[in-house]
Formats: structure tokens, sequence, C-alpha cells
């Protein structure tokens, strides 16, 4: 075979094949997505993680918890239940729940956190240290004395950590920085754990005292007349002799 014939061999020869190909191409087409879909298939069935919720989901659903206010008529703090929006994310819940806070309650409690707070931000960190970033407000804002400082610290660390198993302590930042204090009193230097002792407890009844039953009570003894006094018998007279 010259050159030539071979040349003209191997031009039919592709020629042949490329029809093949072309001809073929729909069955290795179906052949190829019915395996890739089989793999999907048998991945999901081996556990593959489900698709995250959607926000929209989230959303929908909320979960109860406990903020801490001040009592108005003792010292200490009391618990307010309410309902916030749930969120997977801890730090975003974190958030969510010291926002509420910060309104203020709605059963008659008194605010611990001066008006205009704002919460600038929150993490965790991996020994379950929560930072909550306070707007300068919660500063500058606070009435004088010790009793409102303490109450206004320990409202955002009772809240955070009685609500959130994951959370230990909490330290509180204002403006992005670490601060000695709110106001003079309380050290915030490191991270606290939270302050159960500072429950305003209902002061205890006083307890009637119980009187005694009627026929416990004895009758007064009667009183006899005094005794008339003696009277010395006169002497005999002697006749005389």
């Amino acid at each position: 075979m010259t050159p030539r014939q071979a040349n003209a061999a191997t031009g039919i020869g592709l020629v042949a094949f490329m029809a093949a190909l072309a001809f073929t191409a729909p069955r290795w087409a179906a052949l190829l997505r019915s395996t890739t879909a089989a793999t999907v298939e048998g991945e999901e069935a081996a556990g593959e993680p489900s698709p995250s919720p959607s926000p929209d989901t989230e959303a929908a659903r909320r979960i109860r918890v406990r903020l801490y206010f001040e009592a108005p008529d003792r010292a200490g703090l009391l618990p307010e239940e309410r309902e916030v929006v749930f969120s997977s994310d801890l730090a975003r819940q974190l958030r969510t729940v010291v926002e509420e806070l910060a309104k203020g309650s709605t059963t008659g409690l008194l605010p611990t956190l001066p008006a205009g707070t704002r919460v600038l931000e929150v993490f965790v960190n991996r020994g379950g240290v929560a930072y909550v970033d306070l707007s300068g407000e919660a500063a500058s804002g606070l009435p004088g004395g010790s009793q409102a400082e303490l109450l206004t610290v320990y409202s955002v660390v009772n809240t955070v950590v009685t609500n959130f198993p994951a959370t230990s302590r909490v330290q509180i930042l204002v403006d992005d920085q670490v601060v000695p204090s709110l106001a003079g009193h309380i050290d915030l230097a490191r991270p606290l754990s939270p302050d159960m002792t500072l429950l305003a407890l209902p002061s205890p009844s006083p307890v009637p005292e119980a009187s005694p039953p009627a026929a416990a009570v004895a009758a007064p003894a009667a009183v006899a007349p005094p005794a008339a006094p003696a009277v010395a018998p006169s002497p005999t007279p002697v006749p005389p002799r």
C-alpha cells in the first residue's frame, strides 16, 4: 500500500469513528446521568448531612428565656420570662437576648441598663466566656451608687449564663474596650460568674402567735374569805372564899 492509500484509509477510519461517536452519544449521556444519580442517592442514604434550615425557618421558631431586672419594691433582681426569636448561632442568640434586656421590662420591673444602651457585639470563646460589648451609655447613664452598678452588671451576667449552659462567665466590654468598672465599684477587668444571691426573695410574713385553747386555760382558784381573828376566851372568875 502506497503512502497515499494509507492516508486515505486513515481518513476514512476517522470519519467512521466520528460518525459512530455522534450516533451513540445520547446513550453515553443517559448512562452517565443514571450513574451520577445513583451515586448521589447512595451518598444521601449513607448519611450525608441534610441542608441547614433556611433563615425563614429559623425566624419562625421562638424560645423562652428569663431576663433579670431590678425589683420595684425591694433590693435585688427578679426574672421576667419572654419569648425571643431563635438562632442556631450562639453569639447571635446571645445578642438578641441582651438586646431584649436593654429594652426594659414589660411587666413593671425596673430597668437595669441605662436608657440608650446598645449592644455593639457579642461573641463566645472556646472556654465558654461570653464577651458582651455595650455602648458608652451603659457607663455614662448609670446612676451613682454601688447597688445600682451591682444590679446592672449581674442582670447581664445572670441573664446570659442561666439561659445558655454553653456559657459559664461573662466579660462586659464598653465601646470595644475592657474597662475597670462601669461606675467605680464592680471589677470588670475579668470575666464574672453569675450571682444568684442577688435575687429579691420575698420577705417572710410574720406568723401570728397561736392563742392557747380554752380548755387549757385554768380557772382562777376560789379565794377563801379571810378567817376571823381568833379571840382568846375570858378567864373564869374565881369565887371568893
